[in-house]
């Protein structure tokens, strides 16, 4: 038998914590839209769900700024040799992963490998969240509210369903809307069949089918962990349970190009451009409701493991009541499009915070020092003081 050996620094380890001092190296992990050719068959929302240039130059320069090195590593099947030859200190992790149903959990998983301390959810929390299903049926053990459903893997699966119509069909592992538009809302037995189908066809993958709500759609963001928050860079931004609850935002796609359908369609327009929907936040309804939507994000993400950062996706059912629709434990970070960042805007807290307090909320969890801001010196969203930066370094080959 032969033992492969690496010509590549495959022994080396990340510095110790405790000798860790700033500036760290950053490795930004990312899947770059517009780098993939998903041939001829692809549906025409492959690849939604990955970033944008703008979206990986602007979440590098919030960490520059902040005083940081920062090299962006494609999400791909270079990712290992990446990682063994820049060791950073900590991953930024924004990778959707390429393919397999769990695809969200491979540059987290490649992480734990190497023991590099990476940001957001662990591995289990991004592989889960990825599956509608599998979330769904996890809240629902958990005793949380989410419409009926069920999954089918063929239309020789949609049986007699003993759910009330109209239903909603969306694919079991997508994200940005992918796969939904007008006719993901279905209203007789024929076209659930059609549209399970075309969906199982056209994305490879198992349709989830779930009870429409016809109710108001809301959008709950937040930062932090559980735990008392005394020794995180800025403290004051949390409650005593560790966390941070963005504004309700609510999604009005009643005056969308697709009218009820929060969809990729509606999401590809510019916001306030003829076509896309409201974005109200903060949205204007009774405390009780607000507490109840935070009271169930919470929840909905500690069901399933989430950190540092996730959004929770809610709608109003017939009655007015909350339920659980998904969950992202990787939101968008796009500065001017992305859910996220525009609740954190409503609210006031600058871009450079957001991105760095997901950062920090990272080494929180990983051991690694860091400065604690104080809040006489820089006020409740106060940019720390910018430092000189040059271009980003846009991967090793590319150096």
């Amino acid at each position: 038998m032969r033992t492969y050996e690496s010509t590549r620094a495959h022994n080396k380890k990340p510095p110790s914590p405790s000798r860790l001092r700033p500036p760290w190296r950053i490795a930004l992990v990312a899947n770059m839209r517009d780098e993939i050719d998903w041939g001829p068959d692809a549906p025409s929302d492959a690849g939604a769900e990955f970033d944008k240039r703008e979206t990986i130059e602007s979440i590098a320069g919030a960490m520059e700024d902040d005083g940081h090195w920062v090299t962006f590593c494609r999400a791909d099947q270079t990712l290992p040799e990446a990682l063994l030859n820049l060791r950073p200190h900590i991953v930024f992790n924004i990778a959707e992963g390429l393919g397999g149903d769990g695809r969200e959990a491979q540059a987290p998983a490649l992480c734990e490998l190497l023991g590099v301390p990476y940001t957001a959810s662990r591995v289990l929390a991004n592989a889960v969240s990825l599956d509608k299903t599998h979330t769904k049926r996890i809240w629902q053990q958990s005793g949380l509210p989410t419409p009926r459903f069920f999954e089918a893997r063929s239309a020789a699966e949609v049986d007699d369903t003993g759910m009330t119509y109209p239903l909603f069909v969306k694919p079991v592992r997508e994200g940005t809307g992918m796969g939904i538009d007008m006719g993901a809302i279905v209203r007789t037995r024929q076209a659930l069949t059609e549209r399970v189908a075309w969906m199982v066809e056209a994305y490879k993958q198992p349709a989830l089918v779930e009870e429409y709500l016809p109710g108001r759609e809301f959008t709950v963001g937040f930062i932090g962990n559980p735990g008392f928050p005394a020794r995180r860079r800025r403290p004051w931004l949390y409650d005593n349970d560790g966390y941070h609850y963005f504004p309700v935002m609510e999604i009005d796609s009643g005056i969308s190009v697709s009218p009820g359908v929060y969809g990729h369609d509606a999401k590809g327009y510019d916001i306030g451009a003829p076509g896309a929907p409201g974005y109200i936040c903060p949205t204007d309804i009774p405390n009780s409701l607000r507490l109840r939507l935070i009271e169930l994000t919470r929840k909905a993400a500690e069901a399933l493991g989430a950190c540092d950062v996730s959004r929770v996706d809610l709608r109003l059912d017939a009655k007015g009541e909350p339920s659980l629709m998904e969950i992202n434990t990787l939101p968008g970070l796009n500065p001017k499009v992305s859910d996220l960042c525009i609740v954190a805007a409503a609210e006031g807290m600058p871009y450079q915070d957001l991105i760095t307090e997901i950062l920090y909320l990272a080494a929180e969890r990983n051991a690694l020092p860091f400065e604690t801001l104080r809040y006489a010196d820089v006020g409740p969203h106060a940019m720390a003081q910018p430092v000189p930066r040059g271009p980003i370094a846009w991967g090793l080959a590319d150096e």
